[in-house]
């Protein structure tokens, strides 16, 4: 047998999107995580000359769930990196936030270091952004920064953090770091992404659209498909933003925001047969399932029981461990699964105070409305008028708001 080698995680690796109860989601593109680091101290770090190069060679047979490979990971950074990249990916791809806790295992003892490396940081960072403990993220972040002030990687995901919040100053802050630091377009596609959320929807739209596709590599192509589907959607425009999350799958079908996104466009058009062909093989990942049974109430199937007691069960076991890291899901579901608008707007209003995107303002306004509780829909209507954040699905709930 040949032996086994850990490359770096490949430049462009999906955002944690399902893992927010968004995407997404840092963005994480491994623009500065994968990166070998000699143990000796004051080693300045190594950078692979490609995604393919080896970083480690370990003996023949040996997994990522192996004791002698953790073992391995205790003494040599140039294996716990990877090897926790490994897990976050995992966790990104099932939904399954017990990866998260692996990644955090092999991290710990590098970690606890009198310095931490900054990329052990910003991996700790993202595992607690992914569990929406949002302020100890920027803590790590600030931390991974101020030891390494050209961490690429460490903007981005600042960025990230801070718009998940709807703290857009101090993101648009962060992009424009990251712009000084990064190569390419990633700066630019931050920077229009953000401004789309501050009243400026229309040209933030045109000027992702005339990005040159050529200097994009595909994993940063398919983050500009997803920003585009959701600008278009919130400019009312359902068939450019159909395209859009269809271009952003055939580029990265692993991507389970997008997928998602391209699920609630679909259900908005009444279109649930479609839904139910694109999520098939999903059902074990939270927010997909949420689809799955919006879908099957649509077409009044009779397995929508069986999904409804599934997610019910799903919602209070996160909610026993105290890792409600898909109440937006769950207000969905309360909302239009479980009829329970009451419940729901709780939900939405617990979820509006941890994370501020459009979806997050859409379910309080929705749940308010139907629960009859108009003036719990003022928090999102104060957010909405004081950001000029434009969505067309916005537009019933503030025609009669003063």
């Amino acid at each position: 047998m040949a032996t086994q080698a850990i490359a770096p995680m490949a430049r462009g690796a999906s955002r944690p999107r399902m893992l927010r109860g968004r995407l997404p989601l840092a963005l994480l593109l491994g623009l500065s995580l994968g990166i070998a680091v000699s143990t000796s101290a004051g080693a300045s770090p190594y950078v692979p000359q490609s995604d393919g190069e080896v970083l480690a060679r370990l003996v023949p047979g040996t997994s990522h769930a192996s004791v002698p490979l953790r073992r391995e990971a205790t003494s040599r950074l140039d294996v716990a990196l990877p090897l926790a990249e490994f897990y976050l990916a995992q966790a990104r791809a099932s939904g399954d936030l017990r990866f998260l806790g692996y990644a955090e295992a092999v991290l710990a003892p590098w970690r606890a270091a009198a310095t931490p490396d900054p990329s052990v940081l910003v991996l700790e960072a993202t595992i607690l952004q992914s569990r929406h403990a949002f302020a100890a993220a920027l803590v790590e972040l600030d931390r991974a920064l101020e030891a390494r002030g050209n961490d690429a990687q460490a903007w981005l995901t600042r960025a990230t953090v801070l718009r998940v919040l709807g703290r857009y100053t101090e993101a648009g802050a962060s992009c424009e770091r990251l712009t000084a630091v990064a190569e390419g377009l990633l700066g630019e596609l931050c920077s229009e992404s953000l401004s789309a959320l501050e009243g400026h929807l229309e040209s933030a739209y045109r000027a992702l659209r005339a990005l040159p596709q050529e200097e994009l590599s595909p994993a940063t192509r398919a983050w500009r498909y997803c920003e585009l589907g959701e600008m278009a959607q919130r400019l009312g425009d359902e068939h450019a933003a159909e395209h859009w999350y269809a271009e952003g799958l055939r580029v990265a079908p692993e991507d389970l925001y997008t997928r998602a996104a391209y699920a609630d466009l679909l259900l908005g058009e009444q279109r649930a047969a479609e839904v139910l062909t694109l999520l098939h093989g999903y059902e074990s990942i939270e927010p997909l399932l949420l689809r799955i049974a919006l879908a099957q109430r649509q077409l009044h199937d009779v397995q929508l029981a069986s999904t409804r007691a599934q997610l019910a069960a799903a919602f209070a076991v996160e909610e026993e461990r105290g890792e409600a890291v898909h109440r937006r899901e769950e207000a969905r579901f309360l909302l239009d699964v479980a009829g329970e608008p009451a419940a729901a707007l709780r939900a939405a209003e617990q979820n509006f105070a941890v994370q501020r995107e459009p979806a997050d303002l859409l379910v309080l306004l929705e749940a308010a409305h139907a629960a009859q509780r108009l003036d719990a829909a003022a928090p999102a209507v104060a957010f909405i008028r004081q950001h000029r954040t434009e969505d067309v699905r916005f537009a019933p709930y503030l025609a009669s708001r003063p």
